[in-house]
């Protein structure tokens, strides 16, 4: 089907919940893209973070056809293969390059999305907190939950009363529970502090993304990070991280926190943890993740036989391709190259996870279709930024190309 035929009914059946650009894609192999007629595109935004193999890896391929062969569904209400080796993996990537690491193991819930993730992982926080009043004797709820500003957490209405962008929630307000979340500047130690000495024990946990990706990738301090752990502890609220567009890689260690050496109590995951197959996951320390029980919490499709392999595939191949050292080196080689860019005034990011700021009189939009033109794709994040999020197996000749086109677009 051509573009022209899929745009018409798309005008005509699909929700007008985005706007699209004028192409359609329809193959895909490693770094590359190809239209329905045939043109040729390096892709730099990897469906928003989540190709990490690249697209159509053999590994992934073979893993989900076999799979798809042998039994795709069943619910959770039965135990299902590679479930629980997936779940020991990210409890041992959790547990990676932290010098406060302890012997506590950790549990995760699978779910399908970012959104569902940090749902769980509010759900938890909330839960926990009343959990512990209980058994204190108090009849104290706290239910406060600390956010930054910037911050995008999801699309659901609890995700979306999280996510401290007045832009995003204006068209559902009042949200049900928008009085529930304090935003605070990202990076302000002393804001933090007065927050938690004026709300005290009505706070129930901090939420998190140690960079924020969605609002243009800015990076938290690891002293603020080591603040908010600080806080936390001396509050009693638990300390979650949104790694859902940071994590699994994509900063080059399995989890962006890792850099600062600060251990939450729960962490959120999803995009690129299964490769291109719908996943999310929200892992909590066993003490906070036993006070949930049968029938507290589930998902009809969370944790699918098909999600399960896409995802124990992806954390295979990475490992074994050794892609987490390639992160590091081509995400810094490729800052590099960017910031040499006569139009650049800012690079921000770790890993393959990059924005830039562009001068003034460039138009970022502009710049994205533009690049559709000459064969690139990557995103806009605001009127003068740029957002690059490509596979994790980017070559340093990728790079180079991307920056060749790149540089005459600007």
């Amino acid at each position: 089907m051509t573009l022209e035929q899929q745009q018409k009914l798309e005008e005509t059946y699909v929700m007008h919940t985005f706007g699209r650009k004028p192409v359609e894609f329809v193959r895909g192999e490693g770094m590359r893209l190809w239209d329905d007629e045939g043109k040729e595109y390096l892709d730099f935004l990897s469906g928003i973070g989540v190709i990490s193999l690249g697209h159509c890896h053999p590994a992934l391929v073979k893993a989900l056809q076999d799979q798809t062969a042998k039994l795709m569904h069943v619910s959770n209400y039965y135990y299902i293969e590679g479930r629980g080796e997936l779940a020991k993996k990210i409890n041992d990537l959790l547990k990676m390059n932290l010098s406060c690491a302890h012997a506590e193991d950790w549990q995760t819930f699978f779910a399908n999305s970012g959104a569902e993730a940090n749902e769980c992982a509010i759900k938890l926080a909330r839960l926990y907190a009343r959990r512990k009043q209980e058994a204190a004797g108090s009849e104290k709820r706290p239910q406060l939950i600390i956010t930054l500003e910037r911050s995008f957490h999801g699309r659901t209405c609890e995700t979306l009363a999280a996510t401290a962008q007045p832009v995003k929630q204006e068209a559902f307000s009042p949200l049900p529970t928008e009085k529930l979340y304090v935003p605070v500047p990202a990076n302000d130690i002393e804001a933090l502090e007065r927050t938690f000495a004026e709300l005290g024990g009505e706070i129930c946990g901090m939420l998190i993304e140690p960079v924020q990706g969605e609002c243009g990738v800015y990076p938290c301090t690891g002293e603020y990070l080591k603040a908010a752990r600080r806080l936390t502890k001396e509050y009693g609220a638990v300390l979650m991280f949104d790694e859902v567009q940071c994590g699994m890689y994509r900063c080059g260690t399995p989890f962006a926190f890792q850099q600062f050496d600060v251990m939450p109590d729960i962490v959120t995951m999803a995009k690129g943890i299964a490769g291109g197959v719908p996943m999310g996951a929200c892992a909590a320390r066993t003490s906070v993740a036993k006070v949930f029980e049968p029938g507290i919490h589930g998902s009809t499709f969370g944790g699918s036989c098909l999600a399960i392999t896409a995802a124990n595939t992806v954390l295979d191949t990475i490992a074994a391709e050794g892609i987490a050292d390639n992160v590091t080196k081509v995400g810094a080689y490729f800052r590099e190259q960017l910031a040499e860019l006569s139009q650049v005034i800012e690079v921000r990011g770790a890993g393959l996870m990059v924005a830039v700021d562009l001068a003034e009189g460039l138009d970022a939009n502009a710049i994205v279709l533009a690049g559709l033109e000459a064969g690139l794709v990557f995103n806009a994040t605001g009127p003068h930024t740029l957002r690059f999020l490509p596979p994790l197996v980017c070559t340093q000749s990728d790079v180079d190309s991307l920056i060749a086109r790149l540089s005459e677009l600007l």
